[in-house]
Protein backbone atom coordinates (compact mmCIF):
# COMPACT_ATOMS: atom_id res chain seq x y z
CA UNK A 1 0.00 0.00 0.00
CA UNK A 2 1.69 3.51 -1.31
CA UNK A 3 2.30 5.57 1.64
CA UNK A 4 1.76 9.32 1.48
CA UNK A 5 3.31 12.25 2.98
CA UNK A 6 2.31 15.79 2.97
CA UNK A 7 5.29 18.60 3.39
CA UNK A 8 4.62 22.50 3.27
CA UNK A 9 6.14 23.38 0.12
CA UNK A 10 7.61 21.87 -2.99
CA UNK A 11 10.76 22.73 -1.73
CA UNK A 12 9.99 21.02 1.74
CA UNK A 13 9.34 18.01 -0.98
CA UNK A 14 12.91 18.02 -2.12
CA UNK A 15 14.43 18.68 0.70
CA UNK A 16 12.93 15.94 2.59
CA UNK A 17 13.57 13.53 -0.34
CA UNK A 18 17.56 14.36 0.05
CA UNK A 19 17.68 13.66 3.64
CA UNK A 20 15.95 9.81 2.69
CA UNK A 21 18.16 9.53 0.16
CA UNK A 22 21.29 10.56 2.07
CA UNK A 23 19.91 8.07 5.19
CA UNK A 24 19.39 5.38 2.73
CA UNK A 25 22.89 5.92 1.50
CA UNK A 26 24.77 5.65 4.62
CA UNK A 27 23.07 2.35 5.45
CA UNK A 28 23.31 0.87 1.54
CA UNK A 29 27.33 1.92 2.22
CA UNK A 30 27.23 0.61 5.58
CA UNK A 31 25.95 -2.94 4.23
CA UNK A 32 26.96 -3.45 1.15
CA UNK A 33 29.77 -0.92 0.45
CA UNK A 34 27.80 0.48 -2.09
CA UNK A 35 24.43 2.75 -2.78
CA UNK A 36 22.23 2.68 -6.16
CA UNK A 37 19.85 5.34 -6.76
CA UNK A 38 17.31 5.21 -9.93
CA UNK A 39 16.84 9.12 -11.07
CA UNK A 40 14.04 10.52 -12.44
CA UNK A 41 13.36 13.68 -14.39
CA UNK A 42 11.35 16.57 -13.47
CA UNK A 43 11.65 19.82 -10.82
CA UNK A 44 11.22 18.16 -8.09
CA UNK A 45 13.49 15.85 -8.47
CA UNK A 46 15.99 18.46 -9.42
CA UNK A 47 16.19 20.70 -6.35
CA UNK A 48 16.83 17.31 -4.77
CA UNK A 49 19.53 16.69 -6.69
CA UNK A 50 20.92 19.73 -6.01
CA UNK A 51 20.70 19.89 -2.23
CA UNK A 52 22.62 16.60 -2.08
CA UNK A 53 25.33 17.95 -4.44
CA UNK A 54 26.21 20.84 -1.78
CA UNK A 55 26.71 17.89 1.05
CA UNK A 56 29.37 16.04 1.75
CA UNK A 57 28.73 12.41 1.19
CA UNK A 58 30.81 9.25 0.14
CA UNK A 59 30.04 9.77 -3.54
CA UNK A 60 32.65 7.44 -4.40
CA UNK A 61 30.37 4.94 -3.28
CA UNK A 62 27.30 5.56 -5.15
CA UNK A 63 25.85 4.71 -8.30
CA UNK A 64 23.24 6.01 -10.31
CA UNK A 65 20.92 5.30 -13.09
CA UNK A 66 17.70 6.50 -14.90
CA UNK A 67 14.21 5.48 -15.05
CA UNK A 68 14.18 6.68 -18.62
CA UNK A 69 15.79 8.61 -21.38
CA UNK A 70 14.47 10.93 -24.63
CA UNK A 71 15.96 9.26 -27.75
CA UNK A 72 17.71 12.84 -28.55
CA UNK A 73 21.79 13.37 -29.55
CA UNK A 74 23.37 12.66 -26.38
CA UNK A 75 24.74 16.20 -26.06
CA UNK A 76 21.08 17.69 -26.06
CA UNK A 77 19.98 20.04 -23.45
CA UNK A 78 16.90 18.07 -22.99
CA UNK A 79 18.68 15.37 -22.41
CA UNK A 80 17.37 13.93 -18.50
CA UNK A 81 21.24 12.93 -17.97
CA UNK A 82 22.11 16.44 -19.75
CA UNK A 83 20.17 18.38 -17.15
CA UNK A 84 20.17 16.09 -13.80
CA UNK A 85 24.43 17.25 -14.72
CA UNK A 86 23.32 20.71 -14.24
CA UNK A 87 22.26 20.17 -10.60
CA UNK A 88 25.95 19.25 -10.37
CA UNK A 89 25.51 15.94 -8.70
CA UNK A 90 27.11 13.84 -12.03
CA UNK A 91 30.32 15.31 -11.57
CA UNK A 92 30.94 14.09 -8.18
CA UNK A 93 30.23 10.33 -8.94
CA UNK A 94 31.97 8.18 -11.28
CA UNK A 95 29.80 5.23 -11.43
CA UNK A 96 27.21 6.71 -13.25
CA UNK A 97 25.16 4.50 -16.27
CA UNK A 98 23.49 6.40 -18.64
CA UNK A 99 21.12 5.90 -21.01
CA UNK A 100 22.52 4.87 -24.62
CA UNK A 101 19.28 6.73 -26.07
CA UNK A 102 21.34 8.76 -28.99
CA UNK A 103 21.20 4.87 -30.13
CA UNK A 104 17.68 5.15 -30.96
CA UNK A 105 14.53 3.25 -28.89
CA UNK A 106 15.16 -0.03 -29.86
CA UNK A 107 19.29 -0.48 -29.45
CA UNK A 108 19.02 2.12 -26.78
CA UNK A 109 16.63 -0.07 -24.69
CA UNK A 110 18.94 -3.29 -25.83
CA UNK A 111 22.32 -1.83 -24.59
CA UNK A 112 20.80 -0.32 -21.00
CA UNK A 113 19.45 -3.67 -20.45
CA UNK A 114 22.91 -4.92 -20.32
CA UNK A 115 24.46 -2.31 -18.18
CA UNK A 116 21.64 -2.93 -15.98
CA UNK A 117 22.01 -6.95 -15.65
CA UNK A 118 23.41 -7.78 -11.95
CA UNK A 119 22.34 -3.97 -10.48
CA UNK A 120 19.31 -4.92 -9.12
CA UNK A 121 17.74 -4.69 -6.29
CA UNK A 122 18.17 -0.82 -6.41
CA UNK A 123 18.25 0.93 -3.01
CA UNK A 124 16.33 4.05 -3.70
CA UNK A 125 13.84 4.16 -7.21
CA UNK A 126 12.81 8.25 -7.34
CA UNK A 127 10.18 8.84 -9.70
CA UNK A 128 7.72 11.94 -10.57
CA UNK A 129 4.74 12.23 -11.93
CA UNK A 130 3.54 14.74 -15.08
CA UNK A 131 0.30 15.95 -15.59
CA UNK A 132 -1.54 13.00 -17.26
CA UNK A 133 0.06 10.47 -14.63
CA UNK A 134 2.71 9.04 -16.36
CA UNK A 135 5.45 7.86 -14.72
CA UNK A 136 9.47 7.57 -16.29
CA UNK A 137 8.29 7.05 -19.89
CA UNK A 138 5.38 4.67 -19.09
CA UNK A 139 2.46 6.41 -20.62
CA UNK A 140 -1.53 6.20 -20.13
CA UNK A 141 -2.91 3.89 -23.06
CA UNK A 142 0.59 2.77 -24.40
CA UNK A 143 1.09 -1.18 -23.92
CA UNK A 144 3.88 -1.07 -21.45
CA UNK A 145 2.97 -3.80 -19.11
CA UNK A 146 3.36 -7.04 -21.62
CA UNK A 147 6.79 -7.28 -21.32
CA UNK A 148 8.80 -10.48 -20.29
CA UNK A 149 9.67 -10.99 -16.90
CA UNK A 150 12.95 -10.61 -17.08
CA UNK A 151 12.87 -7.09 -18.86
CA UNK A 152 14.44 -4.24 -17.44
CA UNK A 153 13.96 -2.18 -20.35
CA UNK A 154 11.59 -0.48 -22.76
CA UNK A 155 11.31 1.17 -26.31
CA UNK A 156 8.72 3.67 -26.24
CA UNK A 157 7.38 4.50 -29.45
CA UNK A 158 4.58 7.26 -30.07
CA UNK A 159 5.29 8.98 -26.82
CA UNK A 160 2.19 11.86 -26.71
CA UNK A 161 5.49 14.33 -25.53
CA UNK A 162 8.14 15.30 -27.38
CA UNK A 163 10.34 13.70 -28.60
CA UNK A 164 8.16 10.19 -29.58
CA UNK A 165 11.26 8.31 -29.28
CA UNK A 166 12.18 7.19 -25.61
CA UNK A 167 13.55 4.18 -23.45
CA UNK A 168 12.15 3.73 -19.83
CA UNK A 169 12.82 1.06 -17.53
CA UNK A 170 10.20 -1.29 -17.09
CA UNK A 171 7.57 -1.31 -14.72
CA UNK A 172 8.79 -4.51 -12.96
CA UNK A 173 12.40 -3.37 -13.17
CA UNK A 174 11.66 -0.09 -11.28
CA UNK A 175 9.82 -1.85 -8.37
CA UNK A 176 12.62 -3.84 -7.94
CA UNK A 177 14.32 -1.65 -5.37
CA UNK A 178 14.73 -1.91 -1.35
CA UNK A 179 12.53 1.83 -1.57
CA UNK A 180 10.88 3.81 -4.09
CA UNK A 181 9.88 7.73 -3.54
CA UNK A 182 7.48 9.35 -5.69
CA UNK A 183 7.95 13.53 -5.39
CA UNK A 184 5.07 15.24 -6.82
CA UNK A 185 4.78 18.98 -6.26
CA UNK A 186 3.11 22.02 -8.42
CA UNK A 187 -0.63 23.06 -9.28
CA UNK A 188 -0.21 21.29 -13.12
CA UNK A 189 -0.42 18.24 -11.02
CA UNK A 190 -3.68 18.13 -9.54
CA UNK A 191 -6.11 16.54 -11.56
CA UNK A 192 -3.83 13.43 -11.89
CA UNK A 193 -3.57 13.27 -8.21
CA UNK A 194 -7.52 13.61 -7.78
CA UNK A 195 -7.46 11.02 -10.54
CA UNK A 196 -4.94 8.61 -8.41
CA UNK A 197 -7.36 9.36 -4.84
CA UNK A 198 -10.61 8.44 -7.26
CA UNK A 199 -8.79 5.17 -7.79
CA UNK A 200 -7.93 5.64 -11.79
CA UNK A 201 -4.90 3.20 -12.56
CA UNK A 202 -2.47 5.78 -13.87
CA UNK A 203 0.88 4.72 -14.83
CA UNK A 204 2.34 6.16 -11.68
CA UNK A 205 -0.48 4.13 -9.85
CA UNK A 206 0.49 1.04 -10.40
CA UNK A 207 4.11 0.91 -10.38
CA UNK A 208 4.70 2.49 -7.00
CA UNK A 209 1.36 0.21 -5.89
CA UNK A 210 4.40 -1.52 -3.72
CA UNK A 211 4.77 -1.54 -0.43
CA UNK A 212 7.86 0.21 -0.25
CA UNK A 213 6.55 3.04 -2.69
CA UNK A 214 6.30 6.54 -0.33
CA UNK A 215 4.91 9.48 -2.18
CA UNK A 216 6.35 12.61 -0.87
CA UNK A 217 3.99 15.35 -2.10
CA UNK A 218 3.24 19.19 -1.65
CA UNK A 219 0.60 20.57 0.68
CA UNK A 220 -3.05 21.83 -1.08
CA UNK A 221 -2.48 18.87 -4.50
CA UNK A 222 -5.08 16.00 -1.90
CA UNK A 223 -8.24 17.02 -1.49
Amino acid sequence: MTKWVEFDTAQDVAAAAADTIQEHARFAIQQRGEFKLVLAGGTSPMACYQILAGRDLEWDKWKLFYGDERCLPADDAERNHQIVASSGITRLIKQHYIIPAELGSINGAESYQQQLSGQTPFDIVLLGMGEDGHTASLFPGHDWKNVNASQMTLAVHGAPKAPPERISMTAAALQNCVQMLVLISGESKRDAVTQWQNGHRLPVVEVSDIEQATVYIEAGLMR
